[in-house]
This record gives C-alpha cells, structure tokens and sequence, in this order.
C-alpha cells in the first residue's frame, strides 16, 4: 500500500475509494515518479539556507519501493472520515512536550547530546508495532511463519520479529513494558486476531514509529484474514484512551509475493547519519566555545 496516505485528504470527506478518474490521476502520478525514478544521481541541496530550512539529501529514487497505484484513499477506515480521532487534553501536553528531534525532522532544531535525543527509528532500535505493518520508503516485506501453538510475524525494516503464543495465556505482568508490547493471538474462526498491550509508550504509529506517539496505555487488537490464495486482510483497531478521545481502525491487504527476498537490515551497521548528527553538533559545541 505505498502512496496510501494514512490519513485521508480532509477534501475526499467519507470517500473509502476514488473514482476511476481520481484512480487514473493517481495512476499517472506514478508514472511521472517512475520516470523521476530513473535518475542516477541526486539533485544537491541549494546551499545551507536550504538546510536549515528542512531540505535534505537522500539516495537516488530508483532506491525507493513504491507500489503499485491502489484506490484506497487512506490506511485509516474506521472513523468514516479516515482521519484520526481528536487527541485528549492529556495526549495534546504529552505530543507538545516531545521535542523535535524524536519526529521527521531536518531543521537541525533540538538537542543533540547523546543517541537518546534521537527517535528510537533513527537509532536502528524499532518501529514500533504499527509503524512495522505498515509499508514505508524500501524494505517493506513481511513474512509469517505458522507453527503448532505459534505465529512469528517478521518485519523486514529493522528486522522485528513477533513470537504470538496461541494457547490463551494471559499477557505478562503489566510491569513489564516494551517497544513492540505483548502479544497473544487466538483465532475466530479463519481469522487470526492478535491482542497487544503492555507498550512503554515510546514509539508512534505513523512515519517509522517517529511521529502520532501513543502512550503505554495503547492496546492494538490486530485481525489478518485469508481473502484468496494470495491476499490476507490486515486490520489493526488502535485504542488509547491517555492519547485519543476515540479507537480508530487501519486496514490494507497483504499481498504475497513469492518472487520477493527479505534481506538483512544491517542497520547498526550502516548508522553514519547518528554519528555524523552527534559528531557535528559536537563540532558546532567547539566552534561556539571558541
């Protein structure tokens, strides 16, 4: 589902679908980006008032994934409107008091002390249950494995696995408290429901897990349905009560791909732009002392 907004167009109101003239607009963007695609080198960046303004540099096109055109407006289905529900008064002081440096940004705005002022995608740590499902930039597969009393779902980007325990045990104690939760599934007839709680709150559910943060009271009940031979359903019911006046629901299929190959994400090991971040702004320290 790459070029599904997660949110819908505030202009497309309660539209789940395009039309075949708003789906042939879309499908003809994709063409104009898959001949942009074709460049080998990037553009450079205007000098560094550009920078400062936001602009970055990243790999030639051809390095991203973009899909195939889809008609589905946006990842969110349930409100009608596919936007997500208003924040409480509690989730609008926690997301003001988040500094810049854990979201998408290129300003150069923040601190840059240590690793730990830097969102935990940009560390090569995790992208959170949500923002693992859903496809973003390269590196989106995802493979499910099915044994006797256990599914293990892998994430390709930051190269997540769940372990889902289906014999009905409860969940932890609440006192333990992770990036990705605690899962445990069951299954409703043909469906796999999976049932995750016990967040530590320190990752979102948009834009790699490094924007819309929850709070570790987010409970996602996750349904992944058979359709046909080649498509499984996938709907994810996000509820926290700390951060939203209301759940909302994602959805999107889940396309198999025989021909496609999860590769390594040696993210670790490739990091340069945390060091190169830590390193400048230890430069820019000793060029202020001076």
């Amino acid at each position: 589902m790459m070029g599904v907004p997660l949110e819908r167009p505030p202009q497309l109101g309660d539209k789940l679908l395009l039309s075949d003239e708003e789906f042939s607009a879309r499908a003809a963007q994709a063409q104009r980006q898959s001949a942009a695609d074709t460049e080998e080198f990037v553009a450079p960046v205007p000098g560094a008032a550009a920078v400062l303004a936001g602009a970055g540099s990243g790999p030639p096109g051809h390095w991203g994934e973009r899909g195939r055109p889809q008609r589905q407006t946006s990842l969110v289905v349930d409100p009608p409107s596919g936007r997500i529900p208003p924040m409480t008064a509690e989730g609008q002081k926690r997301t003001a008091a988040i500094p810049a440096t854990l979201y998408y940004d290129n300003s150069g705005a923040g601190v840059f002390n240590g690793p730990e002022d830097l969102s935990v995608y940009d560390r090569c740590i995790t992208r959170g249950l949500i923002g693992s499902m859903v496809a973003v930039g390269y590196n989106a597969g995802n493979q499910i494995v099915q044994g006797r009393g256990w599914v293990a779902l892998r994430n390709e980007m930051i190269h997540e696995a769940r372990l889902i325990p289906l014999d009905g045990r409860p969940h932890a104690s609440s006192t333990i408290r992770t990036y990705m939760g605690d899962s445990r599934g069951h299954w409703d007839g043909t469906t796999l429901v999976v049932d995750t709680t016990n967040f530590n709150g320190r990752t979102g559910v948009g834009a790699n897990g490094r924007a819309i943060y929850h709070s570790d009271a987010l409970h996602v009940r996750e349904r992944f349905t058979r359709t046909d031979a080649d498509t499984i359903q996938y709907e994810a019911t996000i509820d926290d009560p700390k951060t939203w006046t209301r759940p909302f629901t994602i959805a999107f299929p889940l396309k198999r791909d025989p021909s496609y190959g999860m590769f390594e994400y040696a993210c670790h090991e490739g990091n340069y732009g945390l060091r190169n971040i830590l390193s400048a702004a230890r430069a820019s320290d000793r060029a202020s002392a001076r």
